[in-house]
């Protein structure tokens, strides 16, 4: 069973933070994503940390990421790509708004014709 109550009181540090780091499209980040409901993707350990992809930047508050995961999973709701050498796969159903705030530390860098192919299969996806 989840316990929330330690996501709250990490939700309640974040939140308090002042400043939001600077961040760019493209971008691969550990996030604070906590504990969420049902089939959401969770972050893990003490700080609930989970690295997202990025992919769109609407302002220096907010943006859109996609969370990651290595677990190799094959169907039209996941894109594969390497990072340090290592498979890594974007989560796009997951595809979520987030404050900056949530960010914690920088880990790697799509690259820009992988970070194209990504933004086709979202747009395939839509209706």
């Amino acid at each position: 069973m989840k316990d929330f109550r330690k996501w709250h009181d990490k939700k309640s540090v974040v939140d308090e933070l002042a400043k939001r780091p600077f961040f760019h499209e493209r971008e691969i980040w550990f996030c604070h994503l906590g504990l969420n409901i049902g089939f959401e993707q969770d972050g893990k350990g003490e700080d609930f940390l989970r690295p997202v992809l990025i992919i769109r930047k609407f302002n220096n508050e907010i943006f859109w990421a996609i969370p990651l995961t290595r677990t190799n999973k094959k169907s039209l709701y996941y894109f594969h790509f390497k990072l340090h050498n290592k498979e890594s796969v974007a989560i796009l159903s997951q595809i979520r708004l987030i404050d900056a705030r949530r960010l914690s530390h920088k880990i790697g860098e799509v690259g820009k014709f992988e970070f194209g192919q990504l933004k086709q299969k979202i747009k395939a996806l839509l209706p």
